[in-house]
């Protein structure tokens, strides 16, 4: 079955007749935002992060007297890392819970699902995961926002960046789901485009992270650069098998994305000397006054830095209140027009802004690489930031090539 055909099926499983957001609100009840994250399975470590990424934008707002004088409230629900257990998901937080707003997602298929939901419940969604089809025609709506990097704009920039300066000779293994299909794509024609050369290119299953099988052929071709692109607990494990083969000694390392939670979970000695981009990262305290402020208000919550989700979901709230207080209205399509109005934002990391044809939002990100043994700084100075790449809306695709006119 195709993807399509999956989400028409799964959306007229949980259809439901669709309210004003406006309707749902009454008096000076709470504003409730719903979260929808795979708080089980491969993805938990980055879910945990997102999750105390939306709590401290509550406590921000809360402590300044809320957003319209109403107290805002994020309820948390798991939806399994499943598209239909997702859709399910949001439908009930809007029906049962009254959440008038949807901010979450973080696998690319999963929020698919959810993206059909909001659209027919009229729920404006902040999506915080990354995919290329959420903020394009079809799938895409005016109340349909993408906080997140996509892999576009994370494969070409990571892409060009590692055929400039670590070699042109690769071979990538990735995940055989929409996200990691689609970043193979974007790495393979900008490894084209960079005169380089693809060995090969190798999918497995997502979550099942058994790559020993295909390693040795890898090894055989030699390749100066193996590109993974093998999301939550399965990166832990490809590195870990990639090392054991010694492969570490003979190509450099290399993958799209690197989550600090990850970083900390397999320990600087797996990741040492592993490259990757991100779209923030604690240590940016040290220049940018909003960084500092998340990270000094994460330090004393948590006892923790927040993580490069977490830095999504803390906006992706933060946005849903700007655009409130704007529209002075909890309606979507109000709070909708009001950002694309006022796009221009800074929560976590210097100027952001959402591009008015699709609502993706355009930001900063950095190429990192994981600090070895002995060269981290502290619990969690797990990277080296290798150099910054300025927003630019030339490493996405065009607004015609999404499908706008």
């Amino acid at each position: 079955m195709n993807r399509r055909s999956f989400l028409a099926g799964t959306s007229a499983a949980v259809a439901t007749a669709a309210f004003p957001a406006v309707l749902r609100a009454q008096g000076g009840d709470p504003i409730r935002i719903g979260c929808p994250l795979p708080l089980t399975g491969p993805f938990a470590a980055l879910a945990a992060d997102m999750q105390r990424g939306a709590q401290l934008a509550v406590d921000e707002l809360n402590a300044k007297g809320g957003v319209m004088s109403r107290k805002v409230e994020v309820l948390f629900r798991d939806d399994q890392l499943k598209p239909a257990v997702g859709a399910q998901r949001t439908k009930e937080l809007i029906e049962n819970e009254k959440c008038l707003f949807i901010v979450g997602g973080l696998a690319a298929h999963v929020q698919m699902a959810i993206n059909e939901q909001t659209k027919k419940s009229k729920v404006l969604f902040i999506s915080t995961s990354q995919s290329d089809e959420i903020s394009a025609k079809p799938d895409t709506s005016p109340i349909t926002f993408h906080e997140a990097l996509n892999p576009t704009i994370t494969s070409r920039v990571m892409g060009t960046w590692t055929a400039q300066n670590l070699g042109k000779k690769w071979w990538i293994i990735y995940a055989d789901y929409a996200w990691g299909k689609q970043n193979n794509a974007v790495l393979q024609d900008t490894l084209q485009k960079n005169g380089g050369t693809l060995l090969g290119a190798t999918p497995y299953p997502l979550g099942s992270a058994e790559f020993s099988a295909h390693l040795p052929k890898i090894q055989a071709a030699k390749p100066e650069v193996l590109m993974s692109v093998t999301p939550g607990a399965d990166n832990i494990a490809f590195l870990k098998q990639a090392r054991s083969f010694g492969m570490d000694k003979s190509m450099k390392l290399a993958q799209p994305l690197l989550w600090i939670s990850y970083l900390k979970e397999g320990g600087p000695e797996l990741y040492s000397d592993v490259y990757g981009s991100i779209n923030w990262y604690w240590e940016l305290q040290d220049t940018i006054p909003s960084a500092r402020k998340f990270v000094e208000a994460s330090m004393k919550k948590f006892n923790m830095p927040p993580g490069d989700y977490g830095a999504y979901s803390y906006s992706g709230v933060l946005e849903v209140a700007r655009g409130v207080e704007l529209a002075k209205s909890t309606d979507s399509e109000a709070v909708a027009n009001a950002l694309r109005k006022s796009p221009v934002y800074d929560h976590f990391k210097g100027k952001q802004w959402w591009r008015t044809c699709d609502n993706k939002a355009m930001q900063d990100m950095w190429i990192v690489k994981g600090r070895g043994p002995g060269k981290t700084k502290g619990e969690w100075g797990l990277m080296d930031m290798v150099a910054k790449v300025t927003a630019d809306e030339k490493n996405d695709r065009t607004c015609a090539e999404k499908g706008f006119v």
